[in-house]
């Protein structure tokens, strides 16, 4: 098992895949790490719609403008939705769980990105919620915050650099 202080060092997006898919067991562990995340009040409100269809995932990668188009090349993609009405820290808590999933495909070995969904869309007025509620039937009630396109990776990243960390942007006590 990777370290944390490793794993958040190396964790870095990736939107360069391989073809390979990503084992039926793999996408298991990530997914727990989503449902194990810690929610407001223990309300797992969180809903996840894991897609592996080749067509939906195209769909997906043009429900906004810009920076979704790399999930094109994604194996599985990942839609993290929330309840607004039941949950006031919906956007928190699946942010959450995001990031969860994240780090535990990281520490599988495969690649991720996160693609911000919530209040972005097409240039014709239409939100990329509306959009990805129509691919994927997604009821009313629910939104979209993001998907995460996952994947073995197909691109070398560094390691987060230690010397870069912006130490000065951390107070103490006050600003």
């Amino acid at each position: 098992m990777t370290s944390f202080k490793d794993l958040a060092q190396m964790r870095r997006s990736h939107r360069k895949f391989t073809t390979e898919e990503i084992d039926a067991d793999d996408v298991k562990l990530i997914l727990r790490a989503a449902l194990m995340s810690p929610t407001s009040k223990g309300q797992r409100a969180w809903q996840f719609v894991v897609v592996d269809d080749k067509l939906s995932i195209e769909k997906l990668s043009d429900a906004k403008d810009m920076g979704g188009q790399f999930l094109k090349g994604a194996p599985l993609c990942i839609v993290v939705l929330g309840d607004p009405m039941q949950n006031a820290c919906w956007v928190e808590d699946g942010s959450i769980a995001a990031i969860s999933m994240q780090y535990q495909a990281e520490e599988l070995g495969l690649g991720s990105c996160w693609v911000q969904m919530r209040g972005r869309g097409l240039s014709d007025g239409t939100s990329a919620d509306t959009v990805i509620r129509g691919i994927l039937d997604i009821p009313e009630n629910l939104s979209v915050l993001c998907v995460l396109g996952i994947g073995h990776k197909a691109d070398e990243r560094k390691p987060q650099n230690e010397d870069k960390l912006k130490w000065e942007n951390v107070h103490l006590n006050q600003y």
